[in-house]
Formats: C-alpha cells, structure tokens, sequence
C-alpha cells in the first residue's frame, strides 16, 4: 500500500426497491475479469457496481437468505446462499440455479484442482457438494464430519472450521492431510496466497464473552508448520493476503485501523485509519492488489486507493453496457392523424413481435380457488374473518393455477349406479363393457415407466344421490374390503390395511377392544373396531372415520406432522413412517393401560437393545437402555472412490443387520472430555419382536438403486440373537442354517408393505400397500396371495409385481415382517370374553325423568338373534363442494360430511317391547356447521355441555354399544339403516338387518317410501311434524315391521303395496297434514316421553300420545293404562290393537 492510499469514493448500499430500507452488506468481492465490484446483501440479492465512481450496473436476485460468498468465471459470477448455489451472467440473466434437500446450511465454496471449472461447496452440514461449473450440475457428494465456515484456494484447499481449527484439504480426492488449531473459539476471517495461510479470530473469555486475538496466526503451507504471529494489539477482525507482494497482508480492526504488514518481518508495519461511524463488518483487496473495499455496519461500502492510479482487474475485459435508446422525433398526434404516417422503421432481423406459429403462450389463467371448508372455523373480529391458511402457500405468493388444476392421471370412474340401472335392458353391452374395463385394470408391464392404471389414483364421483350412488364394486371383485377416501387424514389407510393382515396385531386389538376400556382417545380400541369392520365387510366398502378422528384429537399428531389439515403438502411416505412410530408406540400404551397391565404386547412390537455410547478420544464408555418399536432401514454412505466396481452389492439382510444394531459416529458431548467428541455408538439386542415393522427410509438415490435391484427383497428372512448380536440371513443362507440346525434361527415371513406412487410432475403422490393377505387366514394356502390394496381399489398381483421397484414412481415405504410360526393363527375367542357390562351402565347422573331404561341383567341380556330398534341423529361438520361444470351443471366434488348426535335403541321384543334402553347424546369434537334440526330434531343446547340437559357421551362409548350388541348376534331393525351404519361407521352384516324401507319396496316401482308416509297409512299415525324424534322413529320402524309380518302371514302384503303406491300416486307420496282442531295450540317440536325409574310412564304423558295422531291409541308404552297396548303382555303381533287398527278386520 503506497503512502498516498486514502478513500477515494463511499456509497451506502442502495435498497431493493423504492420504500425499501437498506440491506447489510453480508459479502464483497472484486470482479477478477472487469472493473466491477460486487456485493451481497442479507436478502440473496446481488449488486455490481462500475469502476471507482461506483457507478451501479446491475442487480439480481440468487436465491433466499443471505449471501455468503462470491467467484467469478469467465461466464459469469456464482454465488453462494445457505440452500442454494446460483450462477449468473454479469449482465443479470441466470445461468443455472441449484438447490439439493441436503443443502441445508452453505457457507463457503472454492474452486478445486481442475480450475475455475469445478467448485467445492461446504457449509455447517455433513455433506459438501462438487459442482461442475460448465453444466451447472453436481458432480459428486462427500461426506464429511467437518463443518466448514471459511474457504480458500492457494497450493491445497484451505477450509476453517467453526471450532476454530484450520483444515487442509487435497485439492484433489478433498481428503483432510493437516489440521492446524488456528484460535481457541472461532476463526473470524482468512485468507491463502502463494505459501501461507493468515487467520484472525475469537478467543472465549471469562464469563463466556468472545474476544478478538490481538494476533494475526500465520501458517507456511511449503513446509506445512507455523509462522510466529503478527501483533494486533486492537484485535484483528479481518486480514488479506497482497495478491502480488506474497509476504505482504493488511490486517483491520473493528474500528478501522489498518496495519500493512510484513510477514517476515512483523516489527514494520505502515498504519492507516478508515473514517467509519460504527466498526467494520468486510475486507476485501482487490485481484491487482491497487484498492481495497471496507464495509460498515450502516451499510456504506469505503473505496480505498490510490487516486493516481486504481483499477481493480489485473488483466481487465471491456464492460457491457446496454444500448443508448435513439430519440424518437415528436409527432403530432391527433384524431385526424394517419397510421401511415408513422411509418415502420428499418430492420434487417427478424422483429421481436414476429413470433412463430409453433409458439403457443396461455392467458388469463383460472383463479385461485377458495376452500370451502376452513370456512366454518373462521374467527369473526370487527375487521372481518380470520382463520388458519390452508394453503401450504406464503401471503401474496402467486400459484401456477393451471398446474393445480391438471388432475391426477387417476382411473376412469365408472358411471353410476343410478344409471346402470336405467340402462339395465342392454345386459349383454353392459357385461362386456364390465369385462373390457376389468382387462384394462389387470394390463399392465412393470419394467416400463408408465404408472400401470391399477396403481393410479382413484378417486370418488358423487352424483345427486351421495356416494351411495358410486359403483364399488368395479373397482374391488375380491372378498377382502378397501377403504375410502375424501376423510381427513385418510392417507393413513395403506399402514392401517397392513396391520389389519398382521395376525398378531389383529388379534391383539380385538382382545383389547373386547375389555372394558373406556378410553375415548384410545387407539387400539379403534383399530379393533376397524379391523372387526373389514372382517364383516368381506369386500363391502368400508371407512377408517372414527379411527383416524380419534387419531386427530390427540395432540402430540398434530406437531409430529401426521395431519394433512397441518402440513400441507408434506411428503405422504415421510408422514406414514411417522404415523407407524406413533402408533405403535400408541398401542402399546393403550394395552397395558388396561389391567392386568399386561406387557403382551410390547413383546410383540417392542426390539429391547442397550446402547453403548463410547468416546472416541479417551475411550470413556456408558451404556443406555431403550426399546425401539420401528427399525428405521439404514443404508451404507457411497464411498467417493470405487476402485473395484465389481464389489457385490449389499443383500437386504445385511442392510437390516447394521440398521438394527446401529453402529454410528457422531460428534457429542462427552462428559469426561467436558468437550464435544467423536462418539462412536453401538446397539446390543437382547430380544427380538415378533412383528418386525421397518421404514425404508429410501431418501437418496443411492438407496433407490437397491430397491430397484430384482429380487432384493426376501418375502422370508431368518434371525439369530446371540450374545447381543444381531444376525440376519435370506435365500440359500437361510436355507443352510436351517438345515444344519445349529442355531436357534427364528424365520419371518413378509406380511406386506406401503408404497408410494409417484404420479409425476405436479401431481400429489398417493399410496397404496401390497399384502400377502394368505397369512392371515384361518388355513395356510398352497400358495402366496399378494393383493394390492389401492384404496377402495383392491386386486389380486403375483409375487413377482408385488415385489418389484421401479423407482422412478413406484419406491417403499414401511414394511411389515411376523414370525413364520403366528401365519394363519387367526384367535377369535375374544367372542367369547366380550365384556358386556357397557349395556347395562346408566351414564346418565342427570337428575330428573329419563327416556330411556338400561337393560336389566341376567334377564334381558342380549343373546343371537334378539332384535333390537336401532334409529339415529347426526349433524353437518362439513358443508357440500359443490361446483358448476361447463355445461352450467352443479357437480358435487365433497359430499356433507355428517356426525353422530343420537343414538336411541328400543327393546323388539319381551314384554317391554319399544321400551328405549339407549338413548345417548354423543358430544362432538368437531364444529358443527348445521345441526339439521328440522331432520335431526337436535338443537345446538343439546350438545353443548355448558347448557345440555343431556348427559353426553364420547363417541367410543355410543359406538362401543352398538359394536357389542353386533357381535352378540343381536338383529338391528330400522327404516333407512344404511345411512345411520355409515355415519356411524359400523358395519352389520346383512343377516343381521332388519329394514323396513326395503319390506315394503316394489322394485319396479323405482320408488323407497319415507317413514312418515308408511305410519300415516298403515298406522294411521302422523310422526315427524315439526322435526324428528329417533325414538318415535325406532318405534314406528318396529310397529311396521310386526304390520309386515301380519301381512305376509296374512298373503295380502302384494295387495297393500300395491295399495299404498297407488295412494302415493295421489298424495305425491308424503302424508298430508293433519287436523287442526279450532284453538288448538300450535305443534312444536316432538319431544320424547320421560320414564320413570319403574318404567312407568310420567303424568305428563298418561295425558296422551307424544306425537300427534290422527286416531288416539292408549297404551303405546309399556305400562300405559288400558289392555292390548303396544309391547305389553296382552299384545298378540298380527291382531291390530295396539297397531291402529288393522285393515285385516
């Protein structure tokens, strides 16, 4: 630095925009091939500016977060942000941007051995990433356990660590050949030239304060040894190599000292002061060593140099400018003005508005839709609404809306059932186009990249009659049941299908389910009921509802990420390997919460290890114990150099061998070096599950090259504990250890797995599960029996399909593996330990007359074939999507989505028959949108528990009942039961259903009649005036049912339809009002009958009937006065009375 050296020019960095404030400068960098000088900010934009004036030239933004670093190219500048490496042209325009998900935290990058061609990328992470510059693609990945804060480039690589040391790294193979402890803390600045390495840096003080090292370390890189120190009393915070004078180095300090120094002879040194306000934040010299750039915390960038002569390149390339706009000459511009006169200039190239025909640009994209459905749960203040985004976008950021509205490559939906049946005459076109759809599901090549139509998304259409219209059964013909989709959280129903097949687990949860637990967010009572659904089903749709509501409602699921209405957008196989941890875990609890508190299952599912942690420095060693319910798949990082690559890859069974015992190294704290060490921890299995659940964890492509290796999963595996080691073994080393008999081998069988499929760009994976569903069965099959279960899509697949990976969209997810010995071993004594006492609970503590009487043990127990009244209420949670198509048609694309508020079950038999002995009000968790009053009869004091007089009850126990009485046999009688079964999500066979609206049902008539219609004309009763009662409505469904018998015992139930349809006819089928005597009050709602603790009637209805009637009947309870009423012991079914009249008299 020559004496005359001062500041010749100060620019405060300008804003990103006009109302912006200034951004820190994070980095500086002269440009090594123009008179340019670059910066960037905190926000990834980078600005140049021209020459000494400072003159700004251009800007650009290179990605999120802070710049970090700066190189030039011949090409074009790279610059370095944390999640991103971003190369530009110097005039703006990018050249390639790369972002990787293991570029978590960038620091530093440099150019390699090979030039200006390749950059090596480091940061605070475990992996550095080798560019080539020329393709703008990675090269190579290397891991290392190094973090890197500082990079530079001179003989070797030099990279300072965040722990204050100094690595030199081979230029080449980027391996570590010296480590010099450069400063006790932190290194705060570096740079390298020519032999030497000079570092500044932090030291830790007393009370943990960081402090400058008033000394500048120096290393000589020849003969690979440190310099002794230069002097900086004020505490070097920045130093900088001279590019041309090799021994030379100017240190600055935070307050603008400067000291230009020899580094052989340290005692001589030039001293300079920069005028700053604040303290210095970069240094940064110049490649022709003839300026200097100091920046300061107000965001002001100090030029220093000579003012004689200052330039910045050594070797300087002419700079771009953009063209000088010509001045246009003025017109006169009037209406009476000719185009003509305008005139088109001259041109010898092809003009900017000369597109070609093949270059076709969209316009006026679709806009962004508004979910319907956080709607209801807005928050209302005097500003307006607010609520929680949906989205998984930021505030005002814009979406490709045509890409969102690109569909799913899913199968095509069958047409309705409503309208097969209006086409029912063309039977034989109808069949083939079934056998042709069914052909086109079963085609399929696997060794091609095209998603096969089976493994596609499925989705649900809904027309005008609800999804109850939508054909199932073209997408499953087998006996085992699907699930449905369009639930909340229904992503989960590929894991819940696996354990299902699980026979251990299966029986496990049904003999939990069977006690007596009542806990509402328990688990595996759920999982039972579901799994008891699937069983009845045999192929019938089915739906995970009440499990994965009681999923939702714990609240760890909500910051594990396991709910989509919280983490839009999240990878679903990460969400499912979550959500297997979770419930496992989850199970076990639930399990031995119940008494004896029984550890069954935690032997089950639970892998018992002791892991032993050991300090790699002074070899200190302690041990921890733990369970581990899930083994998450571990695989081998690629070495950087194959030297043979011929080395055999890794069988399945060795990559679960070192995942189980976990054989790692990592840096933490050790308690005797009271320092962070290198800690190398090992596992020691004492025992092994008998259901082992793995996540493949395939996030590297590394991984996917094993998975995509034909036959590299083993559908049998067997395992050795000994001595606290874990050995695994498939194919013909299985075979051999079995036949010498040695070792105590225990076999696994592959029960099935999760997968996701992969649909391509801007399209939502899905997932689906593969299971050999021949091991859950009563009796070993000849042969393995792989199904796919694709949702409610379920078809059988061979072995082979099953097994195989094409990567590109088909990769695993969680696997499930059971000892060989439990296949088939299906226990369903549960049967016959099902705790019944739920029955005969009275939950009600609420003083005052009740509609309702508990069944009374041992006499009314339910037995097989009781009949039981069963009719419910529900409420909306969720209101219709519904949309206009282009033919101006509403297309419902979401059902109302209801939930249960009611359940009242009536006695259909004995001498108290219609007596309630349930009548449950089922408080809700989700926010209700309409209660439906005028269907429902429920009013919003009703399930609010601050003001209900009703005694509410969880859901699980309302539901638990009905699961009781259905597997006591009992017969469930009701008018419309399949709508109450589905928003009860309960199946009942068909064996066990009584309903009436299929009784008194003409198929040609292609009509169902309502309720209130059958009881005006055949019991001469009006019901549901005002609203509904499902008392009254389980009632009169049983009174029909007995007129159906009289009927058909008497041969004239033909004749009465008959009838009745032809009065339906003239009344438009609805009963028409009833009498309304002069003064008579006006009917309000129905209201049920309160019982008295004998199961006497209360005064207030001996006073009459409860529903308005159009011919007064005493005695339709039990123990009303008068004989022959409804239910008591002088009734015969057949002879009217209590029936209103019968038609047979």
């Amino acid at each position: 630095m020559d004496a005359d050296w001062e500041e010749v020019a100060r620019l405060a960095l300008p804003p990103p925009g006009l109302n912006a404030l200034q951004t820190p400068v994070k980095t500086t960098a002269f440009d090594t091939h123009q008179e340019l000088l670059w910066t960037g900010n905190e926000y990834g934009r980078v600005t140049s500016f021209y020459g000494t004036e400072l003159q700004r030239y251009t800007s650009f933004k290179a990605g999120e977060g802070p710049v970090r670093q700066l190189l030039f190219h011949d090409k074009g500048i790279v610059a370095l942000t944390p999640r991103a490496v971003h190369m530009s042209m110097r005039r703006g325009p990018p050249l390639w941007h790369i972002a990787h998900e293991e570029m978590k935290d960038l620091q530093c990058m440099s150019y390699t051995s090979k030039g200006t061609s390749e950059i090596l990328v480091a940061g605070i992470q475990d992996v550095m990433f080798v560019i080539d510059v020329n393709k703008g693609t990675i090269t190579k990945q290397i891991h290392t356990s190094d973090h890197y804060m500082k990079m530079q480039r001179s003989r070797y690589i030099c990279g300072a660590t965040k722990t204050g040391t100094v690595n030199i790294l081979d230029s080449i193979t980027f391996n570590v050949i010296k480590t010099w402890t450069a400063h006790s803390a932190l290194v705060s600045d570096m740079d390298a030239q020519h032999d030497f390495i000079v570092t500044c840096g932090f030291s830790i003080r007393q009370l943990g304060n960081y402090m400058l090292d008033p000394l500048v370390n120096v290393f000589d890189l020849k003969n690979m040894k440190p310099l002794p120190p230069i002097p900086f009393p004020a505490g070097a915070a920045y130093v900088r190599l001279h590019p041309r004078m090799s021994t030379t180095c100017i240190v600055v300090g935070q307050t603008g000292q400067m000291h230009i120094v020899d580094l052989m002879n340290v005692n001589t040194s030039n001293v300079k002061q920069a005028n700053c306000l604040t303290y210095l934040t970069y240094l940064e010299i110049a490649p022709s060593g003839e300026a200097i750039a100091l920046v300061d915390a107000e965001c002001n960038i100090h030029l220093w140099g000579s003012p004689s002569r200052i330039r910045f390149a050594e070797f300087s390339n002419p700079v771009d400018f953009p063209d000088p706009i010509d001045e246009v000459p003025t017109l006169d511009w009037s209406p009476d003005t000719p185009l003509s006169s305008i005139g088109m200039p001259y041109y010898r190239e092809q003009l900017l508005s000369g597109w070609p025909s093949h270059m076709i640009f969209e316009v006026g994209a679709p806009p962004v839709k508004m979910e319907q459905q956080p709607l209801p749960g807005f928050k209302t203040a005097e500003w307006g609404s607010y609520g929680r985004n949906p989205r998984g976008v930021r505030r005002n950021q814009i979406e490709n809306t045509r890409a969102i509205e690109k569909k799913n490559e899913s199968l095509q939906a069958p047409r309705f059932l409503s309208e097969k049946a209006r086409e029912a005459a063309n039977d034989a076109s109808s069949e083939r186009r079934i056998s042709d759809a069914s052909e086109s599901l079963s085609a399929l090549d696997l060794s091609k990249s095209e998603i096969p139509r089976r493994y596609r998304n499925v989705e649900i259409k809904y027309s005008k009659f609800g999804v109850d219209d939508f054909d199932f059964g073209y997408y499953n013909k087998t006996s085992y049941s699907g699930l449905e989709i369009h639930i909340s959280n229904s992503y989960a129903n590929p894991l819940l299908q696996l354990m299902h097949f699980t026979p251990i687990i299966r029986n496990m949860a049904l003999q939990h389910t069977a006690t007596s637990c009542s806990n509402e967010l328990c688990l595996l009572c759920e999982m039972g009921f579901l799994f008891d659904m699937l069983e009845k089903a045999e192929g019938s749709i089915c739906q995970a509802t009440n499990m994965l509501k009681t999923l939702s409602c714990h609240r760890e699921a909500g910051p594990l990420g396991l709910l989509e209405e919280e983490t839009p957008g999240s990878s679903l196989t990460a969400m499912l390997q979550g959500l297997n941890r979770f419930l496992l875990d989850k199970i076990v609890q639930d399990f031995r919460s119940i008494p004896p508190r029984s550890t069954a299952l935690d032997q089950v599912l639970a892998t018992p290890a002791t892991t032993a942690i050991r300090c790699m420095n002074c070899r200190s060693e302690h041990t921890r114990p733990g369970t581990t319910f899930v083994n998450e798949l571990i695989y081998p990082v690629p070495k950087i150099v194959v030297r043979n690559p011929r080395t055999p890859k890794l069988s399945f069974s060795q990559i679960l061998k070192s995942s189980v015992e976990r054989e790692t190294t990592s840096r933490g704290w050790c308690s005797r070096c009271q320092r962070y060490q290198s800690l190398q921890t090992r596992k020691t299995i004492h025992n092994i599950p008998a259901v082992l659940m793995l996540n493949a964890a395939v996030n590297s492509p590394e991984a996917k090259q094993f998975w995509s290796t034909p036959g590299w999963l083993p559908d049998e595996i067997g395992v050795i504990v000994d001595q606290g080691q874990f050995f695994c073994y498939q194919g013909e080393d299985l075979k051999l250890h079995l036949q010498r008999g040695i070792h105590n081998v225990i076999v696994y069988s592959l029960v099935g797995l999760a997968a996701d499929i992969e649909n391509g760009p801007n399209q939502k994976s899905h997932l689906i599960s593969l299971i050999n569903v021949g091991h859950s069965k009563p009796t070993p099959p000849t042969e393995s029996q792989w199904h796919l279960f694709n949702d409610f899509l379920v078809a059988p697949v061979s072995k082979d399909e099953a097994l195989a990976f094409n990567t590109t969209w088909k990769v695993p997810s969680v696997l499930a593996y059971q000892i060989k010995a439990a296949n088939n071993q299906i226990d369903n004594t549960w049967k016959q330990n099902l705790d019944t006492s739920l029955l005969y609970i009275d939950h009600n503590r609420n003083p005052g007359p009740k509609t309702y009487r508990p069944l009374v043990p041992p006499q009314e127990a339910p037995t097989e074939g009781t009949i039981v009244a069963l009719d419910t209420e529900f409420v909306a949670i969720r209101q219709p999507e519904i949309e206009m198509n282009s033919d101006g048609e509403r297309e419902t694309i979401r059902p109302i989505v209801y939930a249960l508020a009611r359940v009242s079950v009536v006695r259909g038999s004995g001498e108290d028959e219609g007596l309630p002995f349930i009548d449950d009000y089922v408080k809700s968790k989700e926010t209700v949108v309409d209660f439906l009053t005028s269907y429902s009869g429920i009013v919003p004091s009703d399930l609010d528990p601050r003001v209900s007089k009703h005694n509410l009850l969880p859901l699980k126990i309302a539901y638990k009942k009905l699961w009781i009485l259905l597997n006591l046999g009992c017969k469930f009688l009701g008018h419309g039961l399949k709508q109450d079964f589905r928003v009860t999500n309960i199946h009942v066979p068909k064996s066990q259903v009584i309903d009436t609206i299929d009784f008194f049902y003409v198929k040609s008539r292609l009509r169902k009649l309502s309720l209130a219609f059958l009881a005006w004309y055949f019991l001469k009763e009006d019901i549901q005036l005002e609203t509904h009662d499902s008392i009254e409505d389980a009632r009169t469904a049983l009174k029909l049912y007995r007129k159906y018998q009289e009927f058909n015992d008497a041969g004239i139930l033909e004749t009465m339809l008959n009838d009745i349809y032809s009065k339906g006819r003239e009344t438009n089928f609805k009963p028409p009002p009833p009498p309304k005597s002069k003064g008579a009050p006006e009917i309000l709602r129905t209201e049920t009958p309160p019982i008295l603790s004998d199961g006497s009637l209360s005064a207030a209805a001996l006073e009459g009937p409860t529903t308005p009637v159009r011919k007064p009947i005493s005695g339709l309870l039990p123990g009303s006065a008068g004989t022959g009423g409804f239910g008591s012991g002088g009734w015969t079914p057949g002879r009217g009375s209590g029936l209103g009249g019968s038609p047979l008299r």
